[in-house]
């Protein structure tokens, strides 16, 4: 994962809807970036839900949330369409950004250990910094996770 402090690697990835989001761009925003292994599987399904269930919160503090996983457009249109997501996937299928975020490595599937995308999340201060880093293990308990620890570093006391 990458340090808390460092400067976010941009990106230019396409969403589910064909639509280019580049983090240059979001500069003078805070936002939510996670990667997730697979769509529409059960723990990437209850932490998109789950962030999609928390968006109008996320909105109050002027943050944007972007899912990443090296799945295609077609497939992420097909999750985002399924499950009501009303956030953009970003389709990184060359696996540029899942890479320079530190996502890609060794993990624990079915008791054998395997490559892949890493349940890895970032919090990144308008600025274009890392302000902050999660390994999720609780996928549907995440984005609360996330909001209450956007909400500290804006000084709120709740969100």
């Amino acid at each position: 994962m990458l340090n808390v402090g460092t400067a976010a690697p941009d990106f230019a990835l396409p969403d589910q809807d064909g639509r280019v989001h580049r983090l240059s761009e979001l500069r003078g925003s805070w936002v939510v970036l996670y990667f997730y292994p697979k769509d529409d599987t059960p723990g990437c399904t209850k932490e998109a839900c789950a962030f999609r269930d928390s968006l109008p919160r996320f909105g109050e503090l002027d943050a944007v949330v972007l899912g990443v996983s090296a799945d295609d457009q077609a497939s992420h249109k097909e999750f985002a369409t399924k499950h009501g997501l009303s956030f953009p996937l970003l389709a990184d299928v060359d696996k540029q950004a899942i890479e320079a975020y530190g996502a890609w490595g060794e993990k624990e599937w079915a008791g054998q250990k395997i490559e892949g995308i890493l349940r890895i999340s970032y919090l990144i201060d308008p600025e274009g910094r890392i302000a902050q880093a999660w390994s999720v293990t609780e996928p549907e308990l995440h984005a609360d996770e996330v909001r209450e620890a956007l909400a500290r570093h804006q000084g709120r006391v709740s969100a």
